[in-house]
């Protein structure tokens, strides 16, 4: 038999930012709240920051900036003391150099060299002048726009190693919501002007938006942010059970209350609770619910995209200044390398060592996902030896941190899946919220899960759904350009803040 935990007003699936922040704003609300977590260490999910050894390791790398006030306000009243401002650089790596992201066409083509450069105009003339009429495929959208050259220096790899499925199998859909602006014919004609002393405007190739010049970051770490929350959940009265793994939810259907069951270190733990917030993925809720939804099918197929980071510890200076970079060689299986001390300088201890985190985009369960920790250490030491990035033998250390269920995959059938469970849970279930980009089945960033979170808590305020949170959504150019906290408090203001289009995801392409 579970053990019996006191009654709440809420309980929370999920210690990332949108159960902490729910959690956090019911406590200060006067709500009796229990979350659950089942990372027996870490709070903040995606968002967490895992140490080693006085190491910190940010898992993804997550700029703190939103266009909402409201999420700044929350941020600064959760760690008033403890951000830092940081410059942003982020930068694409090719065959021993550096190309900015994103990318600049003038630039590129002055880097790649005067043969290849001539080969990238000759195949994007070749694209001008015979183009593909059936466009199906980001790799056919990309090819009639830059030709097939420059599409397999700086679009095929890299895209390829992300999303895991050819360029060719991938909707053109996407390719013209993620590449803006970017225009050869005009970097050429740029350079024209530029030769002959007719133009003087900074060479950046392309109508750029204006990129954020520097960051906020918590001094150690994203982590610290939501250990901050969590350590106010607990000063607030309420509890965050570590090492407690959702099992099963069941609702009262005579009392409308809802009894949680969690795995946890000593058993069972029973959980009983007006209102249950989830922010589990989609298809586990589903599978947890008794009696289970008649949309479990459509849940089970929902799909999810993982990464891993091996972090090396490198004697001597940091290997490169950026936040992170891009790589596009194929000759790597790594598809980003982040410098921690360009994150915070806290995040090294060791003012002697460099310490870079290599990602890696797998599937849970391949071969990637399911090789030793040794064996990982060993393949990113060579590989990065192999970009020419530092020396094998200055690697001294290294840890991995395995991130599973990082990106909602958008599959054909995705849509239509999270609408049929949204549909019937809410219909059955009014006091069951779905919450961030798991709960939701959607590729949110941190401050837009943190939204979901905060018009959650106002639905259970006030006893009915006055905010729909599936308005909240992601804007693909979200963090590249703006003021943060530039939509101010107001009617209407928490949605504004985040509404736009979809983030841009790959959708696969469906057969001819």
């Amino acid at each position: 038999m579970p053990h019996s935990y006191d009654s709440v007003d809420v309980a929370i699936i999920g210690a990332g930012p949108a159960g902490l922040t729910a959690a956090y704003l019911l406590t200060k609300q006067g709500y009796s709240v229990t979350v659950i977590e089942k990372d027996p260490v870490y709070v903040g999910g995606i968002s967490r920051t895992v140490e080693l050894d006085g190491f910190r390791f940010d898992i993804g790398g997550h700029r703190f900036f939103s266009k909402s006030q409201q999420v700044v306000d929350l941020w600064n009243e959760i760690l008033p003391d403890d951000f830092i401002q940081r410059p942003r650089m982020s930068r694409i790596y090719y065959e021993g150099r550096y190309y900015s992201y994103p990318l600049r066409a003038f630039e590129a083509l002055w880097n790649l060299g005067v043969w290849r450069s001539t080969l990238c105009m000759a195949s994007f003339a070749k694209a001008k002048l015979f183009p593909n009429r059936n466009v199906r495929s980001f790799q056919d959208w990309t090819v009639n726009a830059f030709g097939h050259k420059l599409f397999s220096i700086f679009f095929k790899t890299y895209t390829e190693k992300v999303w895991g499925m050819p360029c060719d199998e991938m909707s053109a859909d996407w390719a013209a919501q993620r590449i803006k602006g970017l225009s050869l014919w005009g970097a050429v004609k740029d350079g024209l002007k530029r030769s002959l002393g007719l133009n003087k405007r900074p060479n950046d190739g392309m109508a750029t938006k204006t990129l954020l010049e520097s960051f906020r970051y918590p001094r150690l770490g994203p982590g610290m942010m939501w250990e901050a929350a969590r350590d106010r959940v607990v000063e607030g009265g309420n509890h965050v059970l570590m090492a407690h793994s959702f099992k099963r939810l069941e609702e009262d259907q005579a009392t409308g209350r809802w009894r949680l069951i969690a795995d946890g270190p000593n058993g069972e733990v029973a959980i009983d609770a007006g209102h249950v917030v989830s922010s589990a993925p989609m298809r586990e809720l589903a599978a947890r619910i008794h009696p289970l939804p008649a949309t479990l099918p459509q849940a089970m197929d929902l799909k999810y995209r993982d990464f891993l980071t091996v972090a090396l510890m490198v004697k001597g200076e940091d290997i490169f200044p950026d936040n992170w970079i891009y790589i596009h060689d194929p000759k790597v299986l790594v598809g980003r390398i982040q410098n921690f001390r360009s994150w915070s300088p806290e995040m090294v201890p060791d003012p002697s060592l460099a310490c870079v985190g290599l990602e890696y985009f797998c599937f849970e369960g391949d071969g990637l996902w399911a090789s030793s920790d040794e064996d990982l250490v060993a393949l990113a030491t060579k590989e990065i030896a192999a970009l020419g990035l530092c020396n094998p033998d200055d690697v001294v250390g290294g840890a991995v941190v395995r991130q599973e269920k990082a990106y909602p995959v958008y599959d054909d059938a995705y849509a239509a899946n999270v609408q049929a469970m949204r549909a019937e849970l809410e219909a059955r279930y009014p006091t069951l919220h779905m919450v961030g980009r798991n709960g939701m089945h959607r590729y949110n960033n941190q401050d837009h899960a943190m939204m979901t979170a905060m018009l959650t808590v106002r639905n259970i305020v006030a006893g009915r759904r006055v905010h729909d949170v599936w308005q909240v959504n992601e804007d693909a150019e979200y963090h590249e350009a703006g003021e943060e906290g530039q939509i101010e408090h107001g009617q209407d203001s928490d949605t504004q803040a985040a509404l736009g289009s979809v983030r841009a995801v790959p959708a696969r392409l469906k057969a001819a």
